[in-house]
């Protein structure tokens, strides 16, 4: 943050632009962020729902300061009607995505256990064996297959499932409902009634789970609740979007498989040299468009300085981890797929207390998936020209609806 500013009087200031909803194809960077981030810093958004207009946050440096100012506030979105790209804001009492610190920090002390490094090495094993399963049945049917369906979603569900502490007979019915929830079909009936189905059935668990000395998730949870750490309320809305939380490594591992199945380098480099393909999927998250648009908004407490502008109390703040992955200060020529490269972490997984839960586990998985594919699927290929892979539409996570692969 700077200290020698230049008030701005007023509402005067950068122009509000327009950033409408768009379905993108493939992994194209969205145009509408790289214009914004060509005029500066900082600048001013209207999105297509919600009130009024907001700040746009795209540096790298920026926005981890940002991130970081306790000045700026996500608790306060939840009482505010600020433009957004949703059309229906509902967040839940107990979601980690609208609480500030210290309340923040309480709510996530329940579950943080469960998806530290330690526990990640001790899921590996059985992460293997449950994907081993899914790939045995996808190699005895043979090619084509469509991977998204067939590998991509289901071993997210049941990892998250075996974190949470889901009954194997009962992850039939939480996957359906969790697809339904997630599904870019625009039924919001059904998907109502789908969240409707999930959050009784967490209730039921969290309640049935309170004198358990497990360590999954939902025995975390009912634990907590039974000792008075968290509401029963907020262990709710903590478990939802963990529950959930399967959908964004499908798409992005969609987006990362087709990155390789399009790009005969990146493919080779990955199928020789084995040992160095961790800095290939670090590359590639941080290349990948996870999401359309941006997440949620932050409101300034207080008047912040920042390139000279003044961020006044209670204006609207988003940041682009996207765009902070593109900073060109930061990531010598961005737009380019380098895994060598030399630079700071990326921001995929967000920066500072909103630092995604299960970070580490996504990124468990996301290895386990590609590596898997190359070494159980020998000469994988697109079963279709690039231009032919479906694209989710009216979604906020972007990726291919399907992938149909041959080998």
């Amino acid at each position: 943050m700077t200290d020698d500013t230049t008030t701005l009087t007023g509402r005067d200031g950068p122009l509000v632009r327009d950033w409408p909803a768009r379905d993108l194809n493939g992994t194209d960077f969205d145009p509408v962020l790289a214009e914004l981030m060509r005029e500066g810093p900082l600048t001013r958004i209207r999105l297509p729902h919600g009130e009024g207009w907001a700040w746009l946050v795209t540096r790298y440096e920026d926005v981890k300061a940002v991130t970081d100012d306790p000045r700026f506030s996500r608790a306060e979105v939840t009482i505010r009607q600020v433009t957004r790209t949703e059309t229906d804001f509902k967040p839940r009492p107990g979601s980690l995505a609208f609480a500030d610190p210290p309340d923040h920090d309480r709510l996530a002390h329940p579950v943080s256990g469960a998806f530290t490094v330690g526990a990640m090495k001790r899921l590996r094993p059985r992460a293997r064996r449950l994907l081993d399963e899914v790939m045995d049945g996808v190699v005895k049917e043979g090619p084509p297959a469509d991977l998204v369906e067939r590998v991509l979603e289901p071993f997210p569900l049941a990892v998250v499932s075996e974190v949470m502490g889901v009954p194997v007979a009962e992850r039939d019915q939480v996957h359906d409902w969790t697809r339904r929830i997630v599904s870019p079909s625009g039924d919001a009936e059904d998907a109502e009634r789908a969240r409707d189905g999930l959050y009784g059935w967490i209730t039921d668990t969290v309640r049935a789970r309170a004198h358990s000395l497990g360590d999954d998730v939902y025995s975390l949870l009912g634990a907590a609740v039974h000792h008075g750490g968290i509401s029963e309320t907020e262990a709710i809305g903590l478990a939802g979007p963990l529950q959930t939380g399967g959908e964004a490594v499908t798409h992005n591992c969609g987006q990362m498989l087709y990155l390789l199945l399009t790009r005969p380098e990146l493919m080779e480099r990955m199928r020789d040299r084995p040992q160095d393909r961790g800095p290939v999927v670090d590359e590639l998250l941080r290349h990948i468009p996870h999401r359309g648009s941006v997440g949620p908004a932050r409101i300034a407490l207080e008047d912040v300085a920042l390139h000279g502008v003044r961020i006044r109390a209670g204006d609207p703040v988003y940041v682009s981890y996207l765009a902070a992955n593109r900073d060109p200060g930061v990531f010598a020529e961005p737009d380019r797929i380098d895994p060598d490269r030399v630079a700071p972490p990326h921001l995929a997984f967000g920066s500072g207390p909103h630092h995604c839960t299960g970070a580490v586990l996504a990124r468990l998985q996301s290895e386990l998936l590609l590596n898997t594919l190359l070494e159980r699927l020998p000469g994988l290929r697109l079963a279709v020209p690039p231009d032919e892979v479906p694209w989710r539409r009216g979604t906020v996570i972007r990726g291919p609806r399907s992938l149909s692969c041959a080998w």
